[in-house]
């Protein structure tokens, strides 16, 4: 099996791509990441993607874009719907390059954190295999998060403090400030 996974930062890589790997599927990465703000976060989750890259040999093709204007001209004044908006747009880039490389399959690392909306990924996934005609890998890779963290730790991959989007980094901080003041 040929295999196109979406990757979204080199942490989340690491479980996922050992896993599938490890069945023996061939594997291709794709970043493809407009959401992810500000620009040095953006830089540093590239980078560091780039450091797994050459440890471990991976093949991945790189859409480098930072799509500020896009992504707020998507989601302003209906963020609660932002997640929805960010999963379509990197899942439906990952399902088009996998028909375009003749992938049998695509996914996304997104599947192995826990703090992602992971029925909501399986639902925009599916939706994808449906419009593209290519089948969705949905495998709960849930259970090696922390396995993930820490092999990226060991390689000193940067580690990221929040989803990605300018709204999850406002929530991280508005959580820290909030757990200061009741001190």
């Amino acid at each position: 099996m040929k295999l196109l996974m979406h990757i979204c930062c080199a942490n989340c890589a690491t479980y996922p791509l050992s896993v599938v790997k490890e069945r023996g599927i061939a594997v291709k990465g794709l970043w493809f990441n407009p959401n992810i703000h500000p620009y040095t976060e953006y830089g540093k989750r590239l980078e560091s993607l780039r450091k797994l890259q050459q440890l471990w040999d991976l093949d991945i093709e790189y859409n480098d874009c930072y799509g500020l204007q896009e992504y707020l001209r998507n989601v302003v004044g209906n963020e609660g719907r932002r997640c929805e908006y960010c999963y379509t747009v990197r899942l439906e880039q990952a399902a088009m390059k996998a028909l375009e490389i003749r992938a049998d399959a695509f996914s996304t690392t997104l599947l192995v954190s826990p703090y992602q909306k992971f029925d909501m990924i399986i639902d925009i996934g599916r939706l994808m295999q449906e419009r593209y005609g290519i089948e969705f890998y949905s495998e709960d890779f849930r259970g090696g998060y922390r396995e993930g963290r820490r092999v990226a730790g060991t390689m000193d991959l940067y580690r990221q403090q929040y989803c990605g989007c300018i709204y999850s980094e406002m929530e991280r901080y508005q959580k820290v400030a909030s757990s200061k003041g009741k001190n």
